[in-house]
């Protein structure tokens, strides 16, 4: 579990599963996936997560909003493993109820799990979004994270010839984390 100001990462609960479907089926949170999910494949999406903290460190935490306990969606880390010319890698990811946005949460969020993975001695972490999920970039430049164009590419994952399949990459050494924060 990690806290910060305002939130809680933090391991998963039975009654997550129910604002999670709720999430996915949002068109508008959404927007930047190939569709929308059902509550099953949501379901079957929060098992896979609950699943995945096998590696110390990683994962994707449910995040809750302190003042009032409320499920905002989730942020961690990742391993990616698909086919590109940067992975394997792990990845910041977040993904958040409509509610929770504007606040600031995801970059809170992340910021909380980056600084964790940094400490624990990963180097670097990338991120990664359709070119057109600008809200989602402005998070990771709020970040520290850079991107360089030369690392854009088409996400092996989404079907060709799609709006989604163009891909930004963002990368952020624990290096100039530590530098940024004076550590």
């Amino acid at each position: 579990m990690l806290e910060t100001e305002r939130l809680v990462l933090r391991r998963w609960r039975e009654d997550d599963l129910r604002p999670f479907a709720e999430m996915n089926a949002d068109p508008e949170v959404m927007e930047h996936f190939p569709a929308t999910l059902t509550a099953a494949q949501s379901d079957a999406l929060a098992g896979r997560i609950m699943a995945g903290f096998q590696d110390p460190g990683l994962g994707l935490w449910a995040v809750e909003i302190r003042s009032t306990g409320a499920f905002a969606g989730f942020t961690g880390l990742v391993w990616q493993t698909f086919p590109a010319h940067f992975t394997p890698a792990v990845e910041v990811g977040w993904r958040l109820a409509r509610r929770a946005w504007g606040h600031g949460y995801a970059t809170e969020a992340a910021a909380a799990a980056l600084d964790h993975a940094f400490t624990e001695g990963l180097s670097e972490a990338v991120s990664m979004t359709a070119v057109g999920n600008v809200r989602s970039q402005a998070v990771m430049r709020r970040l520290g994270m850079t991107r360089d164009p030369a690392d854009d590419f088409q996400h092996p994952n989404v079907p060709e010839g799609g709006p989604l399949r163009p891909h930004v990459l963002y990368r952020l050494r624990a290096a100039d984390w530590h530098a940024a924060r004076g550590a």
